[in-house]
């Protein structure tokens, strides 16, 4: 009887570790506001797009030189286009035109999302107690961000509703399809980005017409968003979603809004309110609980079994190249 209670410690041992690990992604998205907004030029919400997708997925191709295959081409376009084509520019397009943190509201919104389409993609039922740990997130996301009254632009609201239902399909469908046989997923989110930026450079070119002068502050910032924040950050989501259910990376999507706002007020001197604490606490105990549920240890050790045996695989090849 003690093998299985040890298996059993160290599994839970092991996805706390994995959701540790994954959360960091929405934790250094979360440094996007305030980087676009004290280092990037204004107004190019196409351009820095651009910039922190296909330079970091050239990147990536370039180190793992692996290159898809099959219904994989498709595949992989299709998931560059959610997760990076599309989500990129309407992310940056709602935060340009929407007051406060309204598009962080809306996003906020991202784990039912992934809940609703879990259920119709993968045919998982969606539990009452994730339908409300949702809406509690939503909330204490709200209360943070949410600030001044003002008009609210439509097209603002429609960009951060369509780009959190980019990502949050993008998430289930990586979920849904996996990984190609001794495929790993620095190679796959390297795909991704690949596919978002190719997709974004013509409508870029299109709409904002010539890239803008840049100063030694904005290639910081460029380089920062394309390295750290996108090809590490992207690497470690795709990488955590293969060993987690869709719901329990969902459920992570709530950080990069508590992130912005605990940036603002360590580094931008932007104060918190009682009401926005209390709000932190709330999203944050949702997105505590959103990771704990009926199969989400059965879930983590099935997924755990294929990473190792991608590990194995990838080993294998490396030892014969």
């Amino acid at each position: 009887m003690a093998i299985p209670a040890a298996t059993d410690t160290s599994s839970a041992s092991s996805r706390a570790a994995v959701i540790a690990v994954t959360a960091l992604a929405p934790v250094s998205w979360g440094t996007t506001y305030a980087v676009t907004t004290e280092f990037l030029p204004p107004d190019r919400p196409l351009f820095t797009a651009l910039v922190r997708a296909l330079p970091a997925g050239l990147l990536l191709l370039a180190a793992t030189r692996v290159l898809p295959r099959g219904v994989w081409w498709l595949k992989a376009a299709v998931l560059g286009a959610l997760n990076i084509g599309a989500f990129f520019p309407l992310l940056f397009v709602a935060a340009y035109r929407l007051p406060g943190g309204m598009a962080a509201v809306v996003g906020s919104v991202g784990p039912l999302l992934v809940v609703g389409l879990s259920a119709l993609l993968l045919g998982r039922r969606p539990a009452p107690r994730a339908l409300l740990t949702g809406l509690v997130a939503a909330f204490g996301v709200s209360l943070v961000v949410l600030k001044g009254a003002g008009a609210l632009d439509l097209v603002g609201v429609l960009a951060a509703l369509a780009s959190t239902t980019a990502m949050a399909a993008g998430t289930v469908l990586t979920k849904h399809w996996g990984r190609p046989e001794g495929v790993g997923p620095l190679a796959l989110t390297g795909w991704q980005l690949t596919a978002g930026g190719l997709l974004i450079a013509p409508i870029a070119a299109v709409v904002e017409g010539a890239p803008p002068a840049l100063d030694g502050r904005a290639v910081g910032g460029y380089l920062y968003l394309a390295l750290a924040n996108t090809a590490v950050g992207y690497w470690l989501w795709f990488r955590g979603i293969g060993r987690l259910t869709a719901t329990q990376a969902g459920f992570l999507g709530p950080l990069s809004p508590l992130t912005a706002a605990l940036v603002g007020w360590a580094a931008l001197g932007q104060a918190l309110t009682p009401l926005q604490t209390a709000g932190m606490a709330l999203a944050f105990g949702a997105t505590v609980a959103g990771q704990f549920g009926g199969g989400q240890a059965r879930s983590f050790r099935k997924a755990e079994r294929n990473g190792r045996k991608d590990s194995m695989d990838l080993t294998g090849l490396a030892l014969r190249r």
